[in-house]
């Protein structure tokens, strides 16, 4: 089995989605999971004044103390399933040299530990992602070559396979992620519960014509 999954690294939702199937999954061995990345927003600053409370408002627009309440919410959801999230701490960033370094991991066979890593660096550590020393720290935390980490950061490589990533998801129609798509006959849409993510593994290698399957749109970051 195969599950292919679009994800970006400032999507809270992804980070609880990811969760959410590996406890489905319980430590298979027969599946193979592939990162593809996603750009929430390819026009995200490298730098904001404002906090993460002040720029889903002002996305939003809703009042800033809405907009703290939103994310203790995901805050406590993340909570139910192991992981930390400090909003207050976080410093979005634009992400794309993060997913030009997944891409260099994937390479080596390291691409799910980099996602890990990184996903847990910039929810739970207030990790900056667009910081040469902090990028380079993710990577070599899960074995990646220190002096090939700075030299794609401060190179355009691995730039075509993030855009190759991003063209296969506008041909799909996804609009929000995480995105899951499974043997590529069983699409999930959104950070859906353990339950959701068994009852379609469950049902994947009885049916073997590619369909569009489920497509859940709640719990998912949209464009």
């Amino acid at each position: 089995m195969k599950i292919d999954i679009w994800s970006d690294f400032a999507c809270p939702f992804c980070y609880i989605g990811k969760r959410h199937l590996e406890t489905a999954l319980n430590g298979r061995e027969d599946v193979e999971v592939v990162f593809h990345s996603f750009e929430l927003d390819p026009q995200a600053a490298t730098h904001y004044e404002e906090d993460i409370h002040q720029l889903i408002a002002n996305k939003y627009g809703i009042s800033y103390e809405q907009s703290k309440a939103n994310n203790d919410q995901v805050k406590q959801m993340a909570a139910a399933t192991g992981l930390t999230y400090d909003f207050d701490a976080m410093q979005p960033t634009n992400t794309f040299t993060a997913h030009r370094l997944a891409q260099f991991a994937k390479d080596q066979g390291k691409g799910n530990e980099f996602v890990e890593a990184g996903m847990a660096a910039y929810f739970a550590k207030g990790a900056f992602l667009n910081d040469e020393e902090t990028l380079v720290t993710i990577g070599t935390s899960v074995g990646l070559d220190e002096s090939e980490l700075r030299r794609i950061i401060n190179s355009t490589d691995y730039l075509a396979p993030v855009r190759v990533d991003q063209t296969k998801a506008m041909e799909l129609g996804i609009q929000s992620v995480p995105f899951f798509l499974i043997d590529d006959q069983y699409a999930i849409s959104g950070a859906q519960p353990v339950a959701t993510f068994e009852n379609v593994l469950k049902q994947v290698p009885t049916v073997r014509q590619p369909s569009k399957g489920l497509n859940c749109e709640d719990g998912s970051c949209s464009i």
